[in-house]
């Protein structure tokens, strides 16, 4: 299906919304009321769109409109709603079109929350808990009564302009989950180191999605999902729709945002669960981790307070090689990637600070034991200034299940060294990752070869003499040698410029005596 309207047209309306709260409310909060806006916009828009072709079909036959309506992807119920000042009864349908008529209503807030909360009790299974966080009645993020309603008539009136009409019979549903990621990478942009806690440069997703190559049938899962752009590109890179998607989520907010993009991008069956990974995982099976075909993540960078103090006596057993330390979770994360990924089979691919590659202590003995035990398969360093939340380099360590001693890739115990620091675009505020950049790191991957002042293959004996220090630059020499410098060529050539340098001068003497200046 071709779209009516072009992708940035829909992009650049949404985000002028958004021109309502700056300056008033932070955009690491306002992000919630306008994702919850375009996905309450979206669902009313294809309820809207079904019910009309409906009535096409079948006229005056409410009961079998009625039917058809109940077996929609998402129910709009109707509200009945008496006002507590006046005592005045309303009936009107849970969906955006009600609320934009009711906009200039002194109680427009509570009107939108009460559509919020009919819409995801008739939709319990798919949308429990998803609003739960976002009040769109709150004084102390909108403002007093008159400011908050006039912000929100506002924010109606923009998302009812025409371009904004998302119908499926005139915009395809790829072209509305483009727009849900363009405006969270816009708000990443806005929010600086909050913007971690729900956001991955969609580069950096797409880099990893085609690093751990999944297959169709595959489970993926994003211990660490954020808003769940990872795990989409994960999805998308499947190239069929035969996968399942899995995520757990700590932040009540983001993971809220998860839930919408999912249904956004027409993955209603991805289950993403509220919950902290480390100290307590919820996709569990028979009271074990469940296990996937790939896991890929971007986790807080050594986060403190992570959980060490009951990882001992964890039911889970994932830190076995080790416990990493209180203040740094960087090793937490990553023990439980590889305890969650299938045995023999799985693939991981995790984002870290540089650190994780050389600290020395508890991550450095954890470490040393996955490259005995033969699951790192590859390091690969990216350019500083890719995160909105940090300007440090970062790298990609990827883990590879099927090498474990008694895997069909037993007798390989080398590990791939790329340094892609040096290849990025720079941009206004931070550096990027380019088409090229990625297919020049996957190609190098797979081929995994030696490329000069690129890549490296180190047995595992160069990384032992290393004392398992991974830090790239001890496997890719990436120094140039300058050139030559002839140097009593540059003498002659400054004794010739100051020879022509003594006889200007002279030159300007003489015109300032002529001048009468001297």
């Amino acid at each position: 299906m071709t779209s009516k309207v072009s992708q940035d047209e829909i992009n650049n309306i949404a985000w002028a919304a958004c021109d309502t709260f700056r300056g008033v409310v932070d955009p690491a909060q306002y992000k919630d009321y306008i994702l919850v806006m375009l996905f309450l916009k979206y669902i009313s828009d294809v309820w809207k769109d079904h019910y009309e072709e409906y009535t096409k079909q079948y006229g005056a036959d409410d009961e079998r409109i009625r039917r058809k309506l109940e077996r929609e992807r998402f129910l709009l119920p109707f509200v009945d709603y008496e006002d507590p000042d006046t005592g005045e009864k309303d009936r009107f349908l849970a969906d955006f079109y009600s609320i934009y008529e009711r906009r200039t209503r002194a109680n427009i807030g509570e009107l939108i929350n009460i559509v919020l909360d009919s819409i995801e009790e008739s939709n319990k299974a798919k949308l429990e808990g998803v609003f739960r966080n976002i009040d769109f009645n709150s004084e102390s993020n909108l403002g007093k009564t008159k400011d908050r309603n006039y912000r929100l008539k506002h924010i109606l009136e923009d998302f009812n302009k025409p371009q904004l009409d998302m119908r499926p019979s005139r915009v395809s549903e790829d072209v509305i989950g483009n727009t849900y990621i363009y405006l969270i990478e816009r708000f990443a942009s806005d929010a600086g180191k909050k913007a971690g806690e729900f956001y991955t440069p969609h580069k950096v997703s797409e880099l990893l999605a085609k690093l751990v190559q999944p297959k169709p049938g595959n489970r993926i899962c994003d211990p660490t999902c954020g808003s769940a752009g990872l795990l989409i590109e994960a999805g998308h890179e499947v190239g069929s729709k035969d996968f399942a998607l899995f995520g757990m989520e700590v932040n009540g907010s983001t993971w809220a945002l998860a839930r919408m993009n999912m249904f956004l991008h027409g993955m209603d069956g991805a289950r993403i669960e509220w919950c902290n990974a480390l100290t307590s995982p919820a996709l569990v099976e028979n009271d074990r981790l469940m296990k996937f075909n790939i896991v890929v993540a971007n986790p807080p960078f050594s986060l403190d307070k992570w959980g060490a103090d009951v990882a001992e006596k964890d039911r889970f057993n994932r830190f076995w090689r080790g416990v990493p330390p209180k203040s740094k979770g960087d090793y937490a994360f990553i023990s439980h990637m590889i305890e969650a990924a299938l045995e023999k089979e799985g693939r991981v691919a995790v984002v870290v600070p540089h650190g994780v590659l050389f600290r020395g202590g508890a991550e450095g003995r954890i470490r040393q034991k996955l490259i005995e035990e033969n699951l790192l398969d590859a390091v690969i360093g990216l350019p500083a200034n890719l995160f909105p939340t940090t300007s440090i380099p970062v790298a990609i360590l990827i883990f590879d299940r099927s090498r474990e001693k008694d895997g069909v890739n037993e007798n390989r115990r080398d590990v791939l060294f790329i340094d892609a620091s040096r290849d990025y675009q720079s941009a206004k505020t931070r550096n990027l990752l380019l088409e090229e950049h990625i297919e020049k790191i996957v190609a190098t991957y797979k081929t995994r070869k030696d490329v000069d002042k690129y890549a490296h293959v180190a047995e595992f004996a160069e990384i032992k003499e290393n004392d398992f220090n991974l830090n790239i630059p001890r496997y890719v020499d990436t120094f140039e040698e300058e050139e030559e410098i002839d140097i009593a060529a540059v003498q002659k050539e400054i004794d010739q410029i100051e020879g022509e340098l003594v006889e200007v001068r002279g030159k300007m003497n003489k015109y300032l005596e002529e001048l009468g200046v001297k």
